[in-house]
């Protein structure tokens, strides 16, 4: 499972490392400590936070890219096609692909993605497919 720094956090939650600091701080995100100390959020957590957390009018934003870094919260599955809920920053989306565009993209909550929004389309593209790393 991938573990994101502050740093990370703060980025796919579209907040500053500050806020992101805060929600460790104060027990609402669960975090680790590596050996020199920094503080690792896993994967899983920050999909359950960011899930739970969408609603937060205090968090919605306007964005007029049309890529949008976030993190895997949900993929339902069936025989032919998957459901992939991404939190980006406020945004949540919704992508269904066929399954094994999922299987081969290796998506899981907790999952580094970047939606790419074309006309009504939203496609996910991985971040280790790119050469980023969450580690």
């Amino acid at each position: 499972m991938p573990t994101f720094r502050i740093s990370e956090v703060a980025a796919l939650a579209g907040v500053s490392p500050d806020t992101a600091r805060r929600w460790v701080d104060s027990g609402r995100l669960p975090a680790e400590r590596d050996a020199n100390g920094h503080r690792l959020v896993e994967g899983a957590d920050l999909a359950a936070f960011l899930r739970s957390d969408h609603d937060d009018p205090a968090r919605h934003r306007t964005s007029a890219r049309n890529r949008l870094g976030g993190l895997v919260t949900a993929v339902l599955r069936d025989g032919v096609m998957a459901q992939v809920e991404i939190q980006a920053g406020p945004h949540r989306m919704v992508s269904l692909m066929s399954r094994e565009a999922a299987d081969e993209l290796g998506l899981e909550p907790g999952s580094a993605v970047t939606a790419v929004v074309k006309s009504t389309n939203v496609i996910v593209e991985s971040d280790t497919e790119r050469g980023v790393r969450h580690d």
